[in-house]
């Protein structure tokens, strides 16, 4: 993919997790955390699994170490659900990593980080070749939780 194509993708990520931000910020920490009838996880698990599931896709399933926190990964990643109750604290966390995470993945990008990136196929049985399709492929991930998380919001208000 061109610069072109990559900064668009870092652009359309900001501004999906820039919504989320909103909808989060728009919520007490108790609804954030409430699980409504019909769902496996709440609005907070949805906003920490799409920041280290850019991570996972990105980084991870293309062969390369990712830069969170390890101790991140199971708490949010897919398959998981709260454990437990999600403070204010991890949740302004994981809102600077939605943004740090993603200007570290636009330095990657840029710097040619990704030399060697081993292709994988998605649950949904996308192939992805290159970290840039990986990225691109985060944003509809991120979409859909986002989705999931405005369901929610719904409930627990």
């Amino acid at each position: 993919m061109n610069n072109q194509a990559t900064d668009k993708i870092i652009e359309d990520t900001r501004i999906i997790r820039e919504r989320f931000v909103e909808l989060v910020d728009g919520l007490t920490i108790e609804q954030l955390n409430r699980i409504p009838a019909g769902f496996a996880n709440n609005i907070a698990w949805n906003f920490g699994h799409i920041v280290i599931s850019q991570q996972t896709l990105c980084y991870d399933r293309g062969g390369f170490k990712g830069v969170i926190d390890p101790a991140f990964i199971p708490k949010y990643a897919r398959g998981s659900k709260p454990e437990g109750f999600i403070s204010a604290v991890e949740i302004g966390e994981l809102k600077q990593l939605a943004f740090s995470l993603t200007d570290r993945l636009a330095t990657d990008l840029e710097n040619g980080y990704f030399q060697g990136f081993q292709p994988f196929v998605t649950l949904f049985g996308m192939q992805v070749r290159n970290a840039a399709e990986a990225a691109a492929y985060s944003i509809s991930h991120d979409h859909l939780h986002l989705g999931y998380a405005m369901a929610q919001r719904k409930i627990v208000r």
